[in-house]
């Protein structure tokens, strides 16, 4: 994720890095190559004389800013939506660290160790998100061969934090009630990252997704029908102008639709986790 002062229109308005304006400017270029090509039809070869042509595009204009206003609003959703899942994580996992820091404070030991995971958590959340090989940090050796027995490091290490606390519950160190309390935090946590996997594995309908970008090409690769008897050659950079616009509306789509996979646009979620280990590690009792 990329930091700007939003009040600096020129560190903001010159920028390269984050804009996706080498990906914007190709696909635009392609489809300004065929704009050319009809404007050079028209002015010697024969003249793209059309009835109507400039009210049939502006009507399907119309349609397809629609169409790009419901892709961009479904993409952003998403990424706030993925914005406040690990915002949760930040509050659950200092809660868990809050709440166990007292009613483990009888056990140093077993504090650092539900402490350690609960630090570990978010790390490996984002491995799984991005498809990285997890490396555990700090943990017991039980810990770790505990959670590398399964498929999902996430849930495994919430798995191994309520072990530690069901074993303080038998001790009897435990009130089933607080038990029932802490563990709360450990379910939600498992909570929010599968809702950070239903974004992640299910991108929008290909069908919507293939009719938009085929009518974006369509649309701006025939504009030179409905310009070219009133603006001449000056078609072809208003061609490039739009089509640099309205394609950039779809990329801007793609690029925040799934917000975890570490793009200029994406969530900085290294920066989160690194937030959320800080906050427990002042939970931590000395060793």
């Amino acid at each position: 994720m990329i930091d700007y002062d939003p009040h600096k229109w020129r560190t903001t308005f010159f920028a390269i890095k984050g804009s996706m304006i080498r990906v914007i400017s190709i696909r635009s270029l392609y489809v300004t190559l065929g704009a050319i090509a009809l404007t050079v039809i028209h002015f010697h070869v024969r003249p793209l004389e059309i009835a109507n042509a400039g009210m049939v595009h502006t009507m399907v204009g119309t349609a397809l800013g629609l169409l790009l206003v419901f892709r961009t609003n479904q993409s952003y959703d998403r990424w706030w939506e993925g914005r406040k899942l690990w915002g949760a994580m930040v509050n659950t996992c200092r809660n868990l660290a809050r709440s166990t820091s007292i009613h483990l404070a009888h056990d140093p030991e077993r504090l650092r160790r539900v402490l350690r995971l609960t630090q570990a958590f978010p790390a490996a959340a984002t491995c799984v998100l991005r498809q990285q090989a997890w490396a555990p940090v700090g943990l017991e050796p039980d810990d770790v061969e505990a959670i590398t027995s399964h498929n999902h490091m996430p849930t495994a290490i919430a798995q191994r934090i309520t072990f530690h606390l069901e074993a303080e519950r038998k001790g009897g160190r435990l009130a089933d009630i607080v038990f029932t309390s802490i563990d709360h935090n450990n379910q939600q946590l498992v909570d929010i990252i599968g809702a950070c996997e239903r974004i992640h594995k299910t991108p929008l309908p290909f069908a919507y997704v293939v009719h938009l970008r085929r009518a974006l090409v369509l649309y701006c690769a025939t504009l030179p029908v409905a310009l070219v008897q009133s603006f001449g050659w000056a078609t072809v950079p208003i061609v490039y102008g739009l089509t640099y616009v309205m394609l950039g509306i779809e990329e801007i789509g793609v690029e925040i639709e799934d917000p975890f996979e570490g793009d200029d646009n994406d969530l900085p979620l290294e920066r989160i986790t690194d937030g959320i280990q800080h906050s427990v590690a002042s939970f931590l009792p000395p060793e």
